[in-house]
């Protein structure tokens, strides 16, 4: 017979705490704000499961960010991320404790980790969610995700196991707000892992040279697409973006064309953001870039075609050529606050 989960003994909501050397990942206050939201709306709270060595401040500054509880485990096995040592603490944390929902990241440990975790304690995985929310009937959480290519939407629910679990695409949900003058509960968890637990053993971190765009983090993005005609119609999109004190986007098929590197692309295979700006030039739309911005704060669209798919979600549609168009916006902005003000 299956076993069938008392799912009444699960409370509140859980948040990840991903952090490397000491430092929360930005995606962690974006889980506490949509954690608080979905916490509020069940009658529960937020908490927060941070894992580490001497990692003590940054419980704090969980708290800080809105977090109710923060589920402290330290041990020295834990200062470098493994995917068994992480999957230990936490699955073992989640038994005994209960969560109804675990949120993480999607990010490169987030994915390593969460299966592995939904797998040990026997639940299901909605993975890369651009949207969460609570049914109001039955109090599950709806995990909406892109599928088939991003050519859908497709809403999941956990129905009969706990916790509901779900990573999180960065750059999609509203960050929290820091309040320093917040309490919370420090809870430490015991910490039962021994050097046998760890297959494998982390013997170097090596950062990459190369200087990588932080897309997820950018206030204005100014994104190039097939529009642009070869990869020196880049020179022309970084201009405007460094006017305005913002980073280069760029479609898929620029990316594909080996125009720009991959850590620019923007979508449903690169970065999802959310930026103040969305400057998209020569981008026709296709549905899978939709999906990585259309929740920016304001979209500017500039395309020959006016019957491009960008202009349904645009603030602001300029049918013209890029070329006329962007050379006469770099001299008419003074700089990022001149044009927000311009556009409020």
């Amino acid at each position: 017979m299956p076993i069938v989960q008392d799912t009444s003994a699960y409370k509140n909501v859980w948040v990840f705490a991903e952090q490397r050397q000491g430092k929360l990942m930005p995606v962690v206050i974006e889980l506490l704000g949509e954690g608080k939201k979905l916490a509020n709306e069940i009658g529960t709270q937020v908490c927060a499961i941070l894992l580490g060595h001497n990692v003590d401040g940054l419980a704090k500054e969980l708290i800080s960010y809105g977090a109710d509880k923060v589920y402290l485990g330290q041990d020295e096995l834990l200062e470098k991320f493994t995917t068994d040592g992480y999957t230990n603490v936490i699955a073992e944390a989640i038994t005994e404790i209960k969560p109804e929902i675990v949120l993480m990241g999607a990010t490169h440990i987030g994915r390593d980790l969460a299966p592995r975790v939904a797998a040990r304690v026997d639940t299901g995985l909605t993975a890369d969610c651009t949207q969460l929310e609570i049914d109001p009937e039955d109090k599950k959480i709806l995990q909406t995700r892109p599928a088939f290519g991003g050519n859908i939407m497709a809403t999941i629910i956990c129905e009969k196991h706990r916790p509901q679990m779900s990573t999180v695409r960065t750059g999609v949900m509203d960050k929290a707000h820091k309040d320093d003058s917040r309490t919370g509960e420090i809870i430490k968890l015991d910490v039962r892992l021994e050097k046998k637990d760890i297959r494998t053993d982390v013997v170097e971190i090596v950062k990459a040279m190369k200087e990588i765009v932080s897309l997820t983090d950018a206030d204005f993005i100014v994104s190039g697409g097939r529009g642009i005609g070869n990869q020196e119609g880049f020179e022309l999109i970084k201009k405007l973006a460094d006017k305005l004190g913002g980073v280069v986007g760029s479609s898929r098929a620029c990316v594909d064309a080996g125009w720009i590197e991959h850590s620019h692309q923007v979508g449903q295979t690169g970065t999802t953001v959310k930026p103040q700006i969305y400057i998209a030039c020569g981008i026709s739309g296709a549905i899978q870039h939709l999906a990585g911005m259309q929740s920016s704060d304001l979209i500017i669209a500039i395309n020959k075609n006016a019957n491009a798919p960008i202009f349904d979600v645009a603030d602001y549609g300029i049918v013209g050529d890029l070329y006329d168009v962007v050379p006469k916006l770099i001299e008419a902005i003074g700089n990022a606050e001149e044009l927000v003000a311009a556009l409020k």
